[in-house]
């Protein structure tokens, strides 16, 4: 949703990602219309049980302008976190841009780690083993499915 502003202000392409188990990245771009003096802040909730929050490490452009936040020690809720992106000008009102996500489904994972191959010539097979990836929101192994990829060299 966008709010009152002058059309075409408000930030596009809105985005975030969760990656090594607790650090999250969200980037956007400036609105098209949005003046040259524009300045964008982020705030986010991550449970409606939980205070909202102004991002504390801004991604920068060359302009100065932020185009996204970096977080860390990011837990991910059972509930939508929600979003908030306003901005100010000195020449217009600015349009505000918020999103409730799901954080779990922007989670990239982890390869797998401990990876072991035992090949036994004799019987000519081999055992692989590995452990699941650490994720944040759950120890649920049934979550993953694997797919090996065997190159003979």
């Amino acid at each position: 949703p966008v709010f009152a502003g002058t059309n075409g202000s408000a930030v596009e392409n809105f985005s975030c990602v969760i990656y090594n188990i607790s650090l999250m990245n969200c980037t956007w771009q400036a609105g098209r219309d949005a003046p040259g003096d524009t300045q964008y802040f982020l705030y986010w909730q991550n449970s409606i049980y939980d205070d909202a929050m102004e991002c504390e490490l801004y991604i920068k452009d060359e302009n100065g302008r932020n185009t996204g936040c970096r977080f860390q020690n990011v837990k991910i809720a059972t509930e939508k976190a929600y979003f908030l992106v306003n901005g100010s000008s000195k020449d217009s009102l600015i349009q505000s841009y918020d999103e409730y996500i799901h954080l779990y489904k922007i989670e990239k994972l982890m390869p797998p780690s401990n990876i072991t191959v035992n090949c036994d010539e004799i019987k000519s097979d081999c055992i692989i083993k590995w452990q699941r990836p650490q994720i944040s929101h759950s120890n649920k192994d049934k979550c993953f499915k694997y797919e090996i990829i065997i190159k003979y060299k």
